[in-house]
């Protein structure tokens, strides 16, 4: 049987946890990775579930906790009480010091 090489790009730190996992089973990376192959050729499909996190749907009682939690920031941070003109005044400053790049 002929030999081919594979190659996988991946995270430095990944591939250090998963060559030392590989070793704690007596295995190689190399071995891991045709085991896997052979079950998915095998078994015609990835031997585990991928799922995408659900998202959550926003809810009326999300919203209002999301703005209880924004009042309490602005309370603890001395905000609470600002004027229109002084939320207008700091909007202006944080968009120009993100025109300056800050």
């Amino acid at each position: 049987m002929a030999l081919s090489t594979f190659s996988v790009r991946m995270d430095e730190t990944l591939k250090k946890q998963f060559d030392s996992l590989c070793s704690d089973f007596g295995m190689s990376a190399s071995t891991a990775f045709n085991v896997f192959a052979k079950t998915v050729v095998r078994e015609r499909k990835i031997p585990f579930e991928i799922v995408s996190p659900k998202l959550e749907t926003p809810t009326r009682e999300s919203g209002y906790s999301a703005f209880r939690s924004l009042r309490r920031a602005a309370k603890d941070s001395g905000v609470q009480d600002w004027s229109l003109e002084e939320i207008n005044n700091e909007i202006k400053a944080a968009r120009l010091d993100k025109e300056a790049g800050l």
